[in-house]
């Protein structure tokens, strides 16, 4: 299953929230064939207190986010090492409500989430192989990369303060580091979002300020293909300005289990889970979600 799959939930949450840092994705750099292709969809439900990017004085936030995504992936060599290029595209139906100067509120939306563009890269540890070559392949110690640019494509209301898209770009690089003994494999990532400021924010200017995350996973791989992963991501900082007057700046916790299972060759189910552990600013919601991944190519 390529990395995808849990991040897509990222997407979808985006325009109401700050939460690009708050995907709990294991696996992220481990290695693929090189040739492979990847089709992925699947579904989240996420419900509770989704964190609002905006310094409005908006409390008990309470929404439910129905999502969905499409998403494709290529493995490739670049420079003589593996790499990865991938597509997603999300859609998203929210409804809830909040309380906004005190006042009870409540919204509907739907549409498309803005859809993300990332290319990643192993930069040591991990040599492009073909499909029959991986057989022998034993992971040991992997660094690798990644750049991933969102575009602001999505559903937007310039008079709502809450949508599916966020009518800014963002742009998010990330290093990582596994290490595999046996059967385990444990991953530490490290990653800053950088973004454009919405110039049609309820008739005002939101910036942001750079949004700083960790997030690590402890991963048991099984002989037939199937793994588990006890995920765990903190992130910091991403304070919203609107017009000059500052909102708060988010420093939360949110752990999680992802379980990977095979199917046959060509098919494998991710099934997911995450809440929030310490929740400072937002972010005191739960996620569940199911993606569904079709792999060919490469000789497959």
């Amino acid at each position: 299953m390529t990395r995808i799959g849990v991040a897509l939930v990222v997407l979808t949450l985006a325009g109401v929230a700050g939460v690009e840092a708050q995907e709990l994705e294991p696996r992220a750099y481990a290695n693929t064939p090189v040739g492979m292709n990847f089709l992925l969809a699947g579904y989240a439900f996420t419900r509770g207190d989704v964190p609002f990017e905006a310094s409005l004085p908006i409390k008990d936030a309470e929404f439910t986010v129905h999502s969905t995504f499409l998403a494709y992936a290529r493995s490739l060599e670049v420079l003589g090492r593996p790499a990865k290029i991938d597509v997603a595209v999300p859609y998203s139906w929210l409804s809830g409500t909040a309380k906004i100067d005190g006042q009870s509120q409540s919204r509907e939306v739907s549409g498309f989430g803005d859809p993300q563009l990332r290319f990643s890269a192993l930069l040591y540890g991990a040599p492009a192989l073909s499909l029959e070559e991986f057989t022998n392949y034993k992971p040991d110690f992997i660094v690798g990369t990644s750049l991933a640019v969102t575009a602001p494509l999505g559903q937007y209301d310039s008079g709502k303060a809450v949508n599916v898209g966020t009518n800014r770009w963002s742009v998010k690089p990330e290093v990582g580091i596994s290490k595999t003994w046996g059967p385990w494999t444990l991953e530490l990532d490290a990653s800053v979002t950088f973004f454009t400021d919405n110039h049609d924010f309820l008739g005002q200017t939101l910036e942001r300020d750079p949004l700083y995350a960790v997030q690590g996973h402890v991963i048991y791989h099984t002989r037939v293909g199937l793994w588990a992963a006890l995920d765990a991501t903190y992130y910091g900082g991403g304070a919203a300005t609107v017009d000059g007057l500052q909102g708060e700046r988010s420093e939360n916790l949110r752990v999680g289990l992802t379980l990977a299972i095979p199917v046959d060759r060509r098919n494998s189910v991710k099934l997911y889970g995450s809440i929030g552990a310490i929740t400072r600013a937002g972010g005191d919601f739960a996620t569940v979600g199911a993606a569904w991944q079709f792999r060919w190519g490469g000789g497959l």
